[in-house]
C-alpha cells in the first residue's frame, strides 16, 4: 500500500502557503479551546504555584514534541521513498506502516470526540446556570422527565445534526473565526473581572496541593495544550518553513502566559469557591450572561470543526473516503450519549488529557522520532526519546486510572 493511499488531511482544502502572521494565528486557534476553562478549578486542587509549574512544564514538553514531529517529517521527506507527509497519520504510516496509522487514527478519533463531549458539557452546564431563575425551563424539563442539563443537551442535538451534515468546512469558516474572536474577548473580560474580585475579597489560597492531585492537574494541563494533531498540516502550509519553529515557540509562549494568567486569576479571585467551569463563578448580570453565552456560541460552532478529523478517519475506513451522512449523524449521537454519562466538566478534561492526549502529545512523537533517528543519534536518541515514551506511558496509565476513580467514585 502506498503512502498516498493512506493520506488523510486534517485541514481540508487549505491554501498551500501561509505567512508568519497567518501561521501564528492558526497555531493560536488550533490550541486555545475549552480546556482553558477548567484551569482555575485545576489550580484550586493543585495550588496556584504547583499549577503554574505544571502548566509551563507541559507547554515546554509539548513544544519539544511538536518539533520532534516536524524534524521526523522533514527527514522522511528528504528520502525519495516518502515525498509527501501531510498529517500525523501519514507520519505514523511512514514510520510504522498500517499499524502506526491505525494507532494514530484511534487516538485522533477518541481525542477529537472527547473535545466535543467537553463542549456539550460546558454548553449544557452553562445554560442550566443561566436559566436557574427561569421556572419555565424547569417545568418543561420536569414534564419531560429530564433534568435541565439533559434537556439542553438534547436541544442542541438536532442543530448539531444540521451543522455536522455540512460536507465542507469552507461554509463554517466565518462562524469559526467569529467564535474565536468571541472566545478571546470573553477570556479577557473574565480575567479583568477576576482581578477586581480578588482585590475586593482576597480569599485564602494554597500554593501546593500535594502529590495526590499531581496527575489530575497534569491531565488538565495536557488537555489545554492539545493541538499536536494540527502541527504537521500547519507546517506544510507555512511559507517560511525554516522559521516555523520560532513562530511555534512564540505562539506557545504567549498561549502559556495567557493560560497561566487565566487559571491563576480565576483561582485567586474565588479561592476554594472556584467551580469546575470558572464562568459559573461570575454571578448574575448582563455582562456575565453575555460572556457565558459567547463561550457557548464559540463551542457550539466549533463542534463540527473538531469532529471533522473524526469524519475523515471514519469515512475513509468505512465508506471508501466518501461523504456519509448517516455515519456522521451516528457519531454525533454517540458523542451526545457519552456526554449524558459525564458528571463533571473538569474531571472529564483531566481524563481525556491524561489518556489519549498524553499518547498523542508525548508518546507517539518521541517514538516516531526514535524510529527515524536511532541509527544517526544512537544512545542519545534512545535516552531522550525513551525517557519521554516511558514518562508518557506511565502518566497515561496512572492518570487515566486516577481520573476514572474521581469520576465514578468521587470523594465527598
Amino acid at each position: 500500500m502506498r503512502l498516498e493511499e493512506e493520506y488523510t488531511p486534517l485541514l481540508s482544502n487549505a491554501p498551500p502557503l501561509s505567512s508568519k502572521s497567518k501561521t501564528f494565528a492558526n497555531i493560536f486557534i488550533s490550541i486555545v479551546g475549552a480546556g482553558v476553562l477548567g484551569l482555575p478549578y485545576s489550580f484550586k486542587k493543585t495550588g496556584w504555584v504547583m499549577g503554574l509549574l505544571m502548566l509551563f512544564s507541559v507547554a515546554f514538553l509539548t513544544y519539544y514534541c511538536m518539533m520532534l514531529l516536524v524534524q521526523t517529517r522533514r527527514r522522511l521527506e528528504s528520502m525519495a521513498e516518502f515525498p509527501k507527509i501531510n498529517s500525523f497519520g501519514d507520519l505514523g504510516y511512514a514510520t510504522s506502516g498500517p499499524f502506526g496509522r491505525i494507532c494514530i487514527d484511534i487516538m485522533i478519533v477518541l481525542t477529537q470526540a472527547g473535545f466535543c463531549v467537553s463542549y456539550l458539557i460546558f454548553i449544557s452546564t452553562t445554560l442550566v446556570y443561566l436559566s436557574n431563575n427561569n421556572t419555565s425551563s424547569t417545568i418543561l424539563s420536569s414534564s419531560l422527565g429530564f433534568t435541565p442539563k439533559v434537556l439542553f443537551i438534547w436541544v442542541c442535538f438536532p442543530f448539531q445534526l444540521g451543522l455536522n451534515a455540512i460536507p465542507s468546512l469552507t461554509h463554517l469558516a466565518p462562524l469559526s473565526i467569529f467564535a474565536d474572536v468571541v472566545d478571546v474577548g470573553a477570556m479577557g473580560v473574565v480575567m479583568i473581572k477576576d482581578v477586581f474580585i480578588f482585590l475586593e475579597n482576597r480569599p485564602p489560597l494554597k500554593t501546593f496541593g500535594g502529590l495526590s492531585v499531581f496527575l489530575y492537574g497534569l491531565g488538565v494541563a495536557v488537555y489545554a495544550f492539545e493541538g499536536i494533531g494540527m502541527v504537521l498540516p500547519l507546517e506544510s502550509e507555512s511559507k517560511e518553513k525554516e522559521k516555523f519553529g520560532g513562530v511555534l515557540g512564540l505562539g506557545m509562549i504567549i498561549i502559556s502566559l495567557l493560560f497561566g494568567a487565566f487559571g491563576c486569576l480565576g483561582y485567586l479571585a474565588f479561592g476554594e469557591e472556584t467551580q469546575a467551569i470558572i464562568t459559573t463563578n461570575l454571578g448574575q448580570g448582563m455582562l456575565s450572561a453575555l460572556v457565558q453565552l459567547g463561550l457557548c456560541v464559540n463551542l457550539f460552532f466549533t463542534f463540527p470543526m473538531m469532529m471533522n478529523p473524526v469524519y475523515e478517519v471514519m469515512e475513509r475506513r468505512l465508506c471508501n473516503s466518501k461523504y456519509c451522512l448517516w455515519l456522521r449523524w451516528l457519531l454525533v449521537l454517540m458523542v451526545t450519549l457519552v456526554t449524558l454519562l459525564v458528571p463533571n466538566f473538569a474531571d472529564f478534561l483531566s481524563l481525556v488529557g491524561s489518556s489519549f492526549c498524553v499518547f498523542l502529545s508525548f508518546v507517539f512523537p518521541a517514538l516516531f522520532h526514535f524510529l527515524v533517528f536511532k541509527d544517526e543519534l544512537g544512545w542519545r536518541c534512545l535516552v531522550s526519546d525513551g525517557a519521554i515514551v516511558v514518562f508518557g506511558t506511565v502518566i497515561a496509565v496512572t492518570g487515566t486510572w486516577s481520573c476514572l476513580m474521581d469520576i465514578f467514585y468521587p470523594i465527598a
